[in-house]
């Protein structure tokens, strides 16, 4: 935002809501005439949600044709980034010879109680992750991602409450690795911190933006979307966050990851949160 209002004179100012409660506020702001915002960001199954009730509008970006087109074809809804999970560790306590090749190796005994993840009965994310890996076959068969499941399990993680708090204890040495997010490398520098570049895809959720139908200021909320777009806007988040943006060329200062395969999953919906949360709860014994 600082960046954008020194480079066009704009101010912009934002506002941040729980993914939980974020639809259901724009929705009802909007359908009563009272929607504030020019521009609204937020995982893409939410941002279509929206799109169905008319809360986007239909706005063709210059800056996107760059992209990938699998990332602008919703009708003014544009996929920017994705909040890509993987493996991190401790460097100074973790060996090379020892950092997983594959999510499996999680699994082996030398990981028992050292692990560190977001409580999979709970977190949407984690939750969604552990069933993207079932979806995009990542292990080759679901036995297989049930042996994953099951071997982690044996390992006796830590719960935590989300991602933010993974690093934590990964950098104190209490636990050594995590299923954690590559970005925290860059946010939490210089603590030791690398990701094990798994022979396997990287997955994530999509991010995506769009204008709001109602944009009280509609020419403002343009020349943000195309400077939010630009590869200024995106070398800023890979650089300075750590964040994987879809902009082609531009990966963020972490070692191997522009050689990564990083790939979307489907966020699941409410009913299927709730069924895998439960499953997961029985797994992990939670």
């Amino acid at each position: 935002l600082a960046a954008f209002q020194k480079d066009t004179g704009i101010l912009a100012e934002n506002t941040r809501l729980s993914t939980s409660n974020f639809a259901t506020t724009v929705l009802t702001e909007f359908q009563a005439g009272k929607l504030a915002a020019d521009v609204v960001q937020a995982p893409l199954p939410v941002m279509e949600i929206l799109k169905q009730y008319g809360v986007i509008k239909d706005y063709f970006s210059p800056a996107a044709q760059s992209y990938a087109e699998w990332t602008r074809n919703n009708g003014g809804i544009y996929q920017f980034g994705i909040e890509y999970v993987a493996l991190i560790y401790n460097t100074e306590l973790v060996k090379a010879a020892d950092v997983p090749k594959r999510y499996e190796d999680l699994t082996l005994p030398k990981w028992k109680n050292k692990i560190v993840m977001a409580n999979p009965g709970n977190h949407a994310t984690t939750i969604s992750w552990l069933v993207g890996l079932k979806e995009n076959n990542v292990f080759g068969s679901d036995a297989k991602w049930m042996e994953f499941l099951t071997g982690l399990a044996a390992n006796n993680p830590m719960f935590v409450a989300s991602f933010g708090p993974t690093p934590a204890p990964i950098e104190s040495g209490e636990k050594l690795i995590g299923i954690s997010m590559p970005k925290y490398i860059i946010t939490k520098a210089p603590a030791p911190l690398a990701w094990a570049q798994v022979e396997q895809p990287l997955l994530g959720s999509p991010r995506a933006i769009g204008i709001t139908a109602s944009a009280p200021h509609p020419n403002a909320a343009e020349a943000f979307m195309e400077y939010w777009l630009s590869d200024k806007a995106m070398s800023l988040l890979a650089n300075d966050v750590g964040e994987y943006v879809l902009t082609p060329g531009v990966f963020p200062p972490i070692d191997g990851i522009d050689k990564a395969k990083v790939i979307p999953i489907r966020d699941l919906s409410d009913e299927e949160l709730l069924k895998w949360g439960a499953e997961f709860e029985k797994i992990f014994k939670l």
